[in-house]
């Protein structure tokens, strides 16, 4: 039952979302789609920390990063630039303040068409906070007019996202000392930007305050950058950090980070003391799940204040679901909006695919990007799989060598059997081409069958047809 095919006298379906960042974005127009009555409770902004101060805000700067280094690697292809007739090298230089303005201009703009889409779709918007009150009504306590509202609801979905966390002898102050939501109002270009913590958002802003000409120190308490990533992508990453200048503190721990008023020192477990013009704390992110009244419902919470739900989004309350950063499931936003859709699916008595986080695709968008799917070389080696693994160097492939492309490679996992079960992918635009090996994963395709599809040649693509075709087992 669509919309337009509601019961005439009958209660629609009540959903309230609490969030409405992709999660909680995506499960209202499926509420709406399938006839259901959608009340949406934002306190900040539609797209929520996905669009307004986390993906969308640090992707357009890496985009940016990434087209200065272009610039500046351009002479290799052959491209010259001249002033008055005379070659001149290029030296790129970044407007930190227009580029900043440029990303929350396009943050502003995107979360201002999604309201407009959940407008024009009938959902009630509220820009304020809301709390359980049991698990059947939420209480509203809208931002515009101060003004109390309890509401009933047939389904509650908390989708309220997370914060970054903050180590008590490291506070950020938005001046010195940053998470990543408020390396924004920079206006000038860190000489020296510390990045403390060497998982996926402190890769990628290493890798991009360094593309666009900061010096910068990535303090990692693990053995490398990337701990859990496939260690080739992670061995890769750290080479090309290393030749690019960035320096990197292994198996240390940040103990203290202070603002002198003119940079930062940053003491080390081991005593050591780094001087920066800046530091970034990047160090995990903490639910947003407190003073919720989630617990008072009989919503179960791990310990660390993540809602425990099941592949369906489903808490342990029938009727109380829970998507995004602050469930237990993996962090990222394409997850969210899939938990989103399916809990509304579930709910309304729809065809609910139950979410399998096997076959969720994640990216690392440093330079080059980091791709994933599926089950890892390393889950082969701990014996959790059986199967095989081909790997086929970038600067082998005709058209990486067209454009100048000498890191990365593709590595494509089967089952014993040619079943396709994972992929990594190391090379630009990585995000893009690892959706044909999330594709044969979900769809159970053999080596043979991803082999036997046709790629454009030349092509990147054309490298994961290579080590799918080197995996296939002949039948004689």
């Amino acid at each position: 039952m669509n919309n337009a095919e509601k019961i005439p006298g009958k209660k629609p379906h009540h959903i309230v979302i609490i969030g409405g960042g992709p999660g909680g974005y995506e499960a209202a127009l499926a509420g709406v789609q399938l006839g259901a009555e959608v009340t949406l409770i934002e306190r900040n902004g539609i797209g929520g920390a996905a669009v307004l101060t986390d993906v969308v805000p640090s992707k357009t700067l890496i985009a940016t990063a990434e087209a200065a280094q272009r610039v500046e690697n351009a002479s290799a292809l052959g491209v010259k630039f001249s002033f008055a007739g005379q070659i001149v090298k290029p030296k790129v230089e970044i407007d930190l303040a227009s580029v900043n303005r440029r990303l929350l201009d396009l943050a502003e703009s995107q979360s201002a068409d999604m309201l407009e889409t959940l407008m024009n779709a009938g959902v009630r918007v509220i820009n304020g906070t809301a709390r359980l009150d049991g698990n059947h009504h939420v209480v509203v306590d809208a931002i515009e007019d101060g003004k109390s509202e309890r509401m009933e609801a047939k389904t509650i979905i908390v989708a309220v996202g997370a914060h970054p966390r903050e180590l008590p002898d490291a506070k950020p102050d938005g001046e010195r000392i940053f998470t990543w939501t408020q390396l924004y109002n920079l206006t000038e270009l860190p000489e020296h930007m510390i990045v403390i913590g060497s998982g996926v958002t402190g890769a990628e802003f290493a890798s991009a305050y360094n593309a666009l000409g900061s010096k910068v120190s990535l303090i990692s308490s693990r053995d490398q950058v990337l701990p859990g990533n496939d260690s080739d992508a992670a061995d890769l990453i750290e080479r090309v950090f290393r030749r690019n200048g960035v320096n990197i503190y292994s198996k240390n721990r940040a103990d203290k980070v202070v603002n002198t008023g003119d940079g930062v020192e940053v003491t080390l477990a081991d005593g050591s003391v780094i001087k920066g013009s800046h530091c970034l704390m990047a160090v995990g992110a903490i639910p947003n799940t407190a003073g919720l009244g989630l617990e008072e419902a009989g919503v179960i919470l791990t310990e660390s204040g993540h809602v425990e739900v099941n592949k369906v989004a489903r808490t342990s309350r029938a009727n109380v679901y829970a998507v995004g950063d602050c469930t237990n499931f993996l962090p990222l936003a394409s997850v969210s909006a899939m938990q989103g859709r399916t809990a509304v699916f579930h709910t309304m008595g729809d065809v609910a695919a139950p979410t399998e986080l096997r076959n969720v695709a994640s990216n690392v968008f440093t330079t080059p990007e980091i791709a994933s799917v599926g089950w890892m070389e390393k889950d082969i080696a701990a014996g959790l799989v059986n199967g095989r693994v081909e790997k086929i160097e970038l600067h082998t492939n005709p058209r990486a060598k067209m454009l100048g492309i000498e890191d990365g490679f593709i590595k494509v996992i089967c089952s014993t059997g040619g079943t396709v079960i994972g992929g990594v992918i190391a090379a630009p635009r990585a995000s893009d081409l690892i959706y044909s090996i999330a594709v044969a994963i979900e769809n159970r395709l053999t080596v043979d069958e991803l082999a036997r599809t046709f790629t454009v040649y030349p092509s990147l693509t054309g490298s994961i047809s290579d080590a799918a075709r080197a995996l296939h087992t002949p039948s004689v």
